[in-house]
């Protein structure tokens, strides 16, 4: 791994816990990694949301934050800098990005109509079921085999798309790309692909939006992977990649470097306008949006940042770096490594557990027993359970996601987490299942609390 394109000012201690103490927060709080104090986590890759180090330059910008309640000069730098790198002439900030999904479900999603995308996140997918919509899956087949190296997994099924709009567009309430493709292993989206989905809109006049929080490394793998790119810069790349979309939404805690803020960004006037009161209802003034000045003032320097190809080339070779170490080892992984974390397919590793018995919750709770180490569920647990049903849905994948905070770790810690993972596998027969001890309604991973299952009983 090349050397980081940054040097460090601060530093923050870590502290590993005995076992027997790990093993006692485990039961404390219902055996969900979301429920730990971080205090007793050692290495936290829960999420890369909000966790990157801010540089030099924001924390100055933060000293320069115009907390005006209206008509902050911070949100015109917001506004500019969203115009300059994205295109988009009006902007809606929002305290984080579901708070921009709360804002554009209440006004687009009317009830039974659909959303169409490659693959819906948890909280997409559940503020298009809170206004009582359906979140639909159209990524391509590809995605669903963690062996098969395809440079796009996060592509949209372009025939599975054009059949389901033209069942009646009208019961569309828009499409949506995630660009990386996160329930997908943070996997991109090719151009190719972006601009047949725009197509497909355009033909049946459906708003086509895209989720940015990744859109910065999904440039990055756009130029690295895709012909007729590779001496194309990746602020043009993200231009020509917004030029097909009517606009975005933004969690500005991942590509944007923020600990807290997002965005709606867009073309459309009218749209704009039918989302500001809305938005003044659930987050804030049109300029201010749920987020302080200095909020506002480091997130513009933030999306600056985020788009430099030197800080790309190193974020993206440090998360190859870890993939790399546990495929060397054996370990099943997602492949090709995507740009924001590791998945290690759960499934396949402790097929001894059953999907309802949550395989991969079970791995990210040995990783933190075995080493502190934080990861996350993204399987049957995160999918919840089918809103006609009941049932549990059961994906096709069922992945631990071991997500790297932006600027935090070195390349020591990645080296640890390696090891850890490793002896972990070695013991994966043993390794029981979990069950319901309390279910939460909504988001269910957040707030369940889990016991052990001893699978081989009757």
């Amino acid at each position: 791994m090349e050397c980081p394109p940054f040097k460090i000012k601060s530093v923050e201690p870590i502290r590993l816990i005995s076992r027997s103490e790990r093993e006692n927060r485990l039961k404390e709080n219902g055996f969900n990694l979301f429920l730990l104090s971080s205090k007793d986590v050692y290495i936290d890759m829960l999420t890369d949301s909000g966790t990157s180090a801010m540089s030099n330059r924001q924390w100055a910008g933060i000293m320069l934050g115009d907390e005006s309640y209206a008509g902050s000069v911070s949100f015109d730098h917001i506004a500019t800098t969203v115009q300059e790198i994205m295109g988009f002439p009006y902007t809606l900030p929002v305290h984080q990005g579901r708070g921009g999904e709360h804002v554009l479900n209440n006004i687009l999603v009317k009830p039974g109509q659909y959303v169409l995308g490659n693959m819906h996140f948890d909280t997409t997918k559940a503020h298009i079921e809170y206004a009582k919509g359906r979140a639909v899956d159209c990524v391509i087949d590809e995605a669903y085999d963690t062996e098969i190296d395809h440079p796009f997994k996060g592509n949209i099924d372009t025939n599975k798309l054009s059949e389901l709009i033209s069942k009646g567009p009208d019961r569309i309430a828009y499409v949506l790309i995630t660009a990386t493709c996160n329930n997908a292993g943070g996997q991109p989206v090719s151009m190719e692909n972006i601009r047949d989905v725009h197509k497909i809109a355009k033909k049946h006049d459906v708003l086509l939006l895209m989720d940015a929080a990744r859109y910065a490394e999904n440039a990055y793998f756009i130029k690295k992977r895709e012909p007729g790119y590779g001496n194309k810069s990746i602020r043009d790349i993200v231009k020509e990649m917004m030029s097909y979309m009517d606009g975005c939404i933004m969690s500005a805690k991942k590509d944007a470097l923020v600990n807290i803020g997002g965005f709606i960004a867009l073309n459309d006037k009218d749209l704009y306008s039918k989302l500001a009161p809305v938005n003044i209802l659930m987050e804030g003034f049109p300029t201010y949006g749920g987020l302080s000045g200095r909020d506002l003032e480091a997130m513009a320097i933030g999306l600056s940042e985020g788009i430099e190809e030197r800080y790309l080339d190193y974020r993206i070779k440090q998360v190859h770096y870890l993939g790399q170490l546990l495929d060397d080892i054996g370990i099943p992984i997602m492949k090709p490594f995507g740009g924001h974390a590791i998945y290690i397919n759960g499934k396949k590793l402790l097929p001894h557990i059953p999907p309802e018995n949550f395989p991969s919750l079970a791995l990210c709770i040995e990783s933190y027993l075995e080493g502190g180490i934080r990861g996350v569920e993204i399987g049957t647990l995160l999918a919840g359970r089918d809103p006609e049903t009941g049932k549990n849905v059961c994906p096709k994948l069922d992945l631990m996601r071991l997500a790297i905070p932006r600027r935090v770790y070195m390349q020591e810690h990645l080296d640890y987490v390696a090891g850890v993972i490793k002896t972990v596998a070695k013991r994966s027969e043993e390794i029981q299942g979990l069950e319901f001890e309390y279910e939460s309604p909504i988001l269910r991973h957040f707030l369940s609390r889990f016991r052990r299952v001893d699978i081989s009983e009757p």
